[in-house]
């Protein structure tokens, strides 16, 4: 299903007031041009992965939110996206408590940790990506540099190293058992492999 025809439905679920310029707006800002990981394609495997873990519309909102403002260059994107889901959900209409919902997990997407179980399948589903087969995750990894591609090699290199052992010092890489049972194995191998060719 297309982006535009799953958030049409996303929306009229979460009875989200003036939605298709909402939708037209957040599609804008995941097609911009300077991203290369961060994108729609990226988007649309998220949703893919919430709906493997049955999440509620809460988190998939979240998801549409989560680096709909996205720059490379800052660190303050998840900070960023999240206020600006709670300005546009809000006048949206959207019910106060599923507003909370959506405005931690965002923010929670920037440690990749999630404190409320609640919030766990939308880290799942943002780190999905370590679990896919090598070529895929691969491309991924690539894609990852060329968005970093003002960084020099060696701050890189260190910076990606310091991340792929704090993904692979956790307990599981997964916070909940569909996602542990389906991504956990390959992604442990993907992560030690590129860690490898980076140190």
């Amino acid at each position: 299903m297309a982006l535009g025809e799953r958030w049409q439905q996303l929306a009229k679920i979460a009875s989200l007031v003036d939605a298709e310029t909402l939708g037209i707006e957040l599609l804008g800002r995941w097609r911009e041009p300077h991203r290369r990981y961060h994108d729609a394609a990226h988007l649309a495997q998220v949703l893919d992965v919430l709906d493997l873990l049955e999440a509620g519309p809460a988190l998939q909102l979240a998801a549409w939110f989560h680096d709909a403002i996205y720059s490379p260059h800052r660190r303050d994107n998840e900070l960023r996206s999240a206020a600006l889901a709670r300005l546009r959900l809000r006048r949206a209409g959207l019910a106060r408590n599923a507003l909370e919902l959506v405005v931690h997990a965002v923010l929670a997407t920037a440690t990749h940790h999630a404190v409320d179980t609640a919030i766990a399948p939308l880290i799942d589903a943002d780190l999905a990506i370590f679990g896919a087969d090598p070529a895929t995750y691969k491309r991924y990894a690539d894609a990852i540099r060329d968005e970093y591609a003002f960084v020099p090699d060696e701050s890189f290199r260190s910076a990606r190293a310091v991340f792929l052992r704090v993904m692979l010092d956790r307990p599981s890489v997964f916070l909940t058992p569909i996602a542990r049972a389906r991504f956990e194995f390959q992604a442990r191998q993907n992560l030690r492999e590129e860690l490898a060719t980076l140190t």
